[in-house]
């Protein structure tokens, strides 16, 4: 299926010629440029190809090409722009699987270079060993790159205590537009300019051009300022303060969104750690206003970092299995909370000086409640924090937050009275906007709420892009403040800086770039801010009928939809457990955020949507999507991939043939009784080399795999042999147990185990007959048997289960099958019963919890153990629940326990992956 115009076909075809040139891979395929059309902003143009560099001649080979082709290069990170820097027509150049080395480390100076594509926070987690960090820390640190944060001259919440990206670079090392390499570095006595800095000094020397920047540019106390071209580097004292007298064209090259040269090492001047003790407090508001006024009293007091959150962001997060946990320090419901964090050298003067930004807080602002946070528990806050982007995607109905205008940063001095004219002008559109983040640098991040499919909701895009735009100047305000021009705020550039100003943009594009091959569209010569945009009033959400139930016509292309490409699924091992197949393999395709991109692609763009679901190209993604469910929870906008896999295999099969291995599998439950029954012959394969081998063969498993053994007694029969014996005579509750397919024949010990133990601390266990879970038919997308499964289980369930008497599982990826799919599987006229049984459905550990909580059992209930455990958690168990029950648990018997940060095993879905 094509989905690009005949002239990127063209381009595509002439692009494999370029492979033989290069150690890296090019790809021209219809599926990686669909993935490659989309960053996190509004924006979506097909590319003709994606390229994998390697190193730097890889670079200076693409350059060399696509000059002479005179292909566009659209140079990418991480692909988590909110302007639009990371899509265009061309060849999309990826840094991020190969050029990710940190090149070298100097502990005794805090120097480093680095490859364009080293993870912020993995560079920062080598050199805390040595007192270092990397200052600047955008809400996307654990997957954003260099590379693409010089590109951005990126700066996030600690800016006001350690600048921004630019103020971090000592030199670069970049590829031209003509193929040159040179390191752009601070000029000295053996500096040895390239002839673009000769000519960039010699404009730097008219006075005139430093009297326009005086009057044009934004006010110089502003020190987020991404607007156009960073011309401050060539006249570094252009506010006649004489802050710094050197001139170094890296600086230049910060904030140039890869239109002027492509980075291939970068030098970098770390931070000292910040000081040890530290504590957040939490100033809650019951307006925005009143917010916008304590920010000003509050930053006289230095904090750290001083970061708004309004109510539509904490609301989203009620809504998101993992950031409703880290809620426990909203007091009431606030209109806005600023947090507030405060650092000291000792304990005894953080205590100083948390006391006086308190006595400022309640004495002098109208904050209602001042809430104190432990350092311990300040990740929690900032992860709050940093998943505003992407709960914002959790707003119901079609209408989003959009990022158009949410990079406004004007002085401190400025931020109340401009929000105050900001909000009249919001309610001149009927608006009521969206507020968040870097308050204490004069920066809000201010969101309308659209729907760009409709005629007024494209309209007001543009009006209120442009309205911004006058107020931002008439505050002398910068436009861009950290997430830059990109394709929505360029076309304004004009009247924000003046029309001689934006020529020597003109001028400095064409000096480093004369055939325009590199990024191009992007700072100067945009294209109209509403066009190419991902959706517009021609691209409704279209109808699909699917088998699973998605709440509504278009609720499964909704679903996939709701994926903002924040990029969250490409944070790397111990960052959480999405997404594993990523972690593998870094690969774009095997992130979330690609099948979210690829199922929504192929759906627009298909004659039907069954001729989309069938389509190759999708089983090429979501094949190594393991189902662990990491996205559920961990992914702000509570992207489900795992239930879209399973829809899609659905469909996806009913025009291909089943493989022997899916077939097998999903009938566990049929076979498992039966191979109980024969266990020693079932077991056999084990036993037998060559047996096991040709069975492991013929199932697709790797030989390396043990497969399971299967128990001659049953976990039900060791309930029915045991029950009446062991059952107390004054039972404390009631709890019906689910014997689960995996437990009942192959983990038969672990059920005797949870049998025990509820026996024991006193409960009345009770068997109601019923059937699998149904998740190894979820898991191979065999629904109408999956169904089947659930349909008879809430029927069961539904008149016995409640929440005096609840259904208790061991296996989590079965129990919560009730929680999680059932209400969106089971036949319609079951919807409302299965969504009733939700509540009362639970892990063991849970239940435990809860009767712990409620009283009704003691520690001293539990047989009193010594030791330390650490724990790692099933993944389903992690994104529908969480492991602190089991935490609990096990330290009320006794035990010390340590959660470890593991991601996905591998167990969930075929016996591991």
């Amino acid at each position: 299926m094509a989905l690009t115009a005949t002239n990127n076909t063209q381009i595509s075809n002439i692009l494999k010629e370029l492979q033989p040139k290069l150690s890296g891979q090019v790809y021209t395929d219809d599926l990686m440029r669909a993935l490659y059309a989309t960053d996190a902003s509004v924006y979506r143009e097909y590319p003709a190809g994606v390229a994998y560099p390697k190193d730097e001649a890889d670079i200076v080979a693409i350059v060399a090409f696509c000059n002479q082709h005179r292909i566009p290069i659209i140079p990418r990170a991480a692909g988590t722009s909110l302007a639009g820097q990371c899509v265009g027509t061309g060849l999309v150049v990826d840094v991020s699987r190969y050029m990710t080395r940190v090149l070298d480390w100097n502990p005794e100076t805090g120097v480093v270079w680095v490859q364009p594509g080293v993870v912020r926070d993995e560079l920062n987690a080598l050199v805390v060993q040595d007192g270092w960090f990397f200052g600047p820390n955008t809400s996307t640190a654990n997957r954003c790159m260099l590379g693409g944060m010089v590109g951005n001259n990126s700066s996030g919440s600690t800016s006001v205590k350690y600048g921004v990206t630019r103020d971090k670079v000592l030199a670069i090392r970049a590829v031209l537009a003509n193929g040159d390499v040179h390191e752009f570095a601070a000029h000295n006595q053996n500096y040895e300019p390239h002839p673009v800095e000769k000519a960039l000094l010699e404009w730097a020397a008219d006075p005139s051009l430093c009297e326009e920047m005086q009057t044009q540019l934004p006010k110089s106390s502003i020190h987020r300022r991404n607007t156009g071209y960073a011309l401050e580097a060539l006249v570094p004292n252009w506010d006649a303060k004489g802050k710094e007298s050197t001139i170094n064209i890296a600086k230049l090259l910060c904030g140039s969104e890869g239109t002027l040269s492509i980075s291939t090492a970068i030098q970098l001047q770390l931070d000292p750690l910040p000081p040890a003790h530290m504590v957040l407090l939490a100033a809650h508001f019951y307006s925005i206003s009143d917010c916008m006024k304590a920010t000003v009293q509050a930053m006289q007091h230095a904090p750290y970092a001083c970061e708004l959150m309004d109510k539509t962001i904490l609301d989203c997060t009620k809504e998101n299995i993992e950031q409703r946990e880290n809620r426990f320090f909203v007091a009431g419901d606030p209109a806005a909370i600023l947090i507030l964090e405060m650092r000291a050298d000792t304990a005894a003067q953080l205590e100083i000086e948390v006391a006086a930004l308190e006595a400022t807080l309640n004495n002098h602002t109208a904050a209602y409640s001042t809430v104190h946070i432990a350092a311990e528990d300040a990740a929690k806050v900032w992860n709050l924090r940093a998943a505003g982007l992407g709960l914002l995607a959790n707003l119901p109905g079609t209408q989003k937050a959009l990022a158009c205008i949410e990079d406004t940063a004007v002085a401190l001095e400025d931020l109340p009275a401009y929000i105050e004219e900001f909000e009249a002008l919001m309610r001149q559109f009927g608006q009521k906007a969206v507020y968040y983040a870097h308050a204490g640098a004069g920066e809000i991040h201010l969101r309308p709420i659209l729907d760009l499919r409709t005629e007024a909701g494209l309209r007001h895009f543009r009006e209120i892009s442009a309205a911004s735009a006058a107020l931002v100047k008439k505050y002398r305000g910068s436009l861009s403040g950290e997430h830059g021009d990109g394709r929505v705020r360029a076309e304004f550039l004009p009247d924000m800086v003046g029309a001689r100003l934006y020529r020597v943009f003109c001028d400095i594009k064409q000096l480093f770039d004369p055939n325009g091959i590199l990024n191009p569209g992007k700072i100067v010569a945009a294209a109209p801010m509403d066009t190419q945009l991902r959706e517009d009033p021609d691209h409704p959400l279209v109808p699909m009928t699917t088998f699973m139930h998605f709440g509504g016509a278009t609720g499964y292309h909704a679903a996939a939809e709701k994926c903002n490409g924040s990029g969250d699924c490409r944070k790397l091992a111990g960052n959480g457990t999405m997404c594993p197949s990523y972690q593998a393999t870094r690969e774009e395709k095997h992130t979330t955020r690609a099948r979210a991109n690829a199922l929504r692609e192929y759906i627009r763009n298909a004659d039907t949507r069954e001729k989309a679901m069938a389509n190759p190209d999708l089983k090429e993604v979501m094949e190594l999507c393991i189902s662990c469910k990491g996205c559920k929870r961990e992914c702000p906008s509570n992207v489900d991939m795992s239930t879209l896999k399973a829809e899609w295999q659905y469909q996806y099969y009913q025009t291909h043939n089943r493989p022997l291995r899916d077939i097998v599998f999903a009938q566990l439950d049929r076979i498992s009784p039966i191979a109980s029954f024969f266990a020693p012959l079932a077991n056999a394969p084990q036993r037998v080399p060559l047996l096991r081998r040709w069975l492991q063969q013929s199932l697709g498993i790797s030989e390396k795999r043990q497969l399971p053994e299967f128990a001659g007694k049953t976990w039900l029969d060791y309930y029915h042999k045991h029950r009446q014996a062991k059952t107390p005579p004054s039972p404390k509750g009631k709890v019906v147990l689910f014997f689960d397919e995996f437990t009942n024949f192959q983990d038969v010990n672990v059920g005797i185990a949870a049998l025990k133990l509820l026996w024991y601390l006193g409960y009345q266990v009770l068997h109601i007959p019923h059937v699998g879970s149904g998740r190894a038919q979820l898991s191979k997308g065999f629904l109408k048997t999956a169904r089947k499964r659930a349909d008879a289980n809430v029927k069961a369930f539904s008149r016995a289960i409640s929440a005096d008497v609840p259904l208790i599982g061991v296996e989590p990826s079965a129990i919560l099958s009730f929680r999680d799919e059932y209400p969106k599987l089971v036949s319609e006229k079951l919807r409302d019963k299965a969504t009733a049984l939700q509540p009362h459905c639970l892990l063991i550990d849970e239940f435990l919890a809860q009767e712990l909580k409620a009283k009704r059992l003691t520690a001293k209930d539990f047989p009193q153990v010594q030791g330390h455990v650490q724990l790692h958690g099933h993944c389903h168990q992690k994104a529908i629940s969480t492991l602190r029950y089991t935490k609990e648990i096990l330290q009320a018997a006794g035990l010390t326990t340590t959660l470890i940060p593991s991601g996905c095993c591998g167990m969930a879905g075929s016996f591991g992956y």
